[in-house]
């Protein structure tokens, strides 16, 4: 839908950090640095100082902040990446986003507002 045709964000999945695996419940607040895999549920606030994936298993209810993001589950709240999001045919997001750019496939769900930053401008999430 938007972005360049078969653009899509790179994030290295077979290089994970840390691994949320199915049946997996978390309620609070995550903290995480690297590489972060969901296929299981967060609830709470989820930060990283690095990339996320969340998996078609993974459901998160929370408010995400990362570098960049990958979502082919769930995610309810807010999303504010320093970097880029890609929404993947399988995703829902319901919530708003402050992003650098966004990639959104065909059949994707995005239900909020979307805010674009400019890095180069020097503008923070």
């Amino acid at each position: 839908m938007f972005g360049r045709k078969n653009e899509e964000l790179r994030i290295n999945s077979e290089t994970v950090d840390t691994l949320i695996g199915k049946g997996t419940e978390i309620k609070g607040t995550m903290k995480a640095s690297g590489i972060l895999r969901i296929e299981g549920r967060i609830e709470g606030e989820l930060e990283s100082t690095g990339d996320v994936i969340i998996a078609e298993t993974g459901v998160v209810n929370a408010q995400v902040k990362a570098r960049n993001a990958v979502i082919a589950g769930e995610v309810n709240g807010n999303i504010f990446l320093s970097g880029k999001l890609e929404i993947k045919s399988s995703g829902r997001v319901l919530g708003d986003l402050k992003v650098e750019g966004i990639i959104v496939e065909d059949g994707a769900f995005f239900e909020g507002r979307c805010e674009m930053t400019n890095r180069a401008k020097g503008v923070e999430n």
